[in-house]
């Protein structure tokens, strides 16, 4: 059986985005890569927000957790998804290049 993450209510999504973001961010000043990783997310982030805004039409997945506040037709928390994982991703490999060597 699962854990009941559903503790801060509405606010639970953004609770987790704002985490996640807090460990990238972390990341991404450890490696040094923060212009790296905004250069990403100005190029993706235009692709990310149409298919967000699709899927999110079309029903293919719900979001009960958030706090209800939409920007330009998506939710909050969507938004600092599509900053987190692409800050994540380039944090993470450039944080494991400079351990392990490139």
């Amino acid at each position: 059986m699962g854990h009941n993450i559903s503790v801060l209510g509405r606010y639970t999504y953004l609770a987790t985005e704002l985490f996640w973001g807090l460990v990238a961010a972390v990341l991404l000043r450890r490696s040094g890569s923060e212009r790296r990783a905004a250069r990403t997310i100005l190029a993706l982030y235009p692709l990310g927000y149409l298919w967000d805004r699709y899927t999110l039409e079309a029903g293919v997945f719900e979001i009960p957790l958030r706090t209800g506040v939409e920007v330009a037709g998506i939710p909050i928390e969507e938004h600092l998804f599509m900053l987190v994982v692409p800050s994540m991703v380039i944090g993470a490999h450039e944080t494991l290049c400079e351990r392990f060597g490139r």
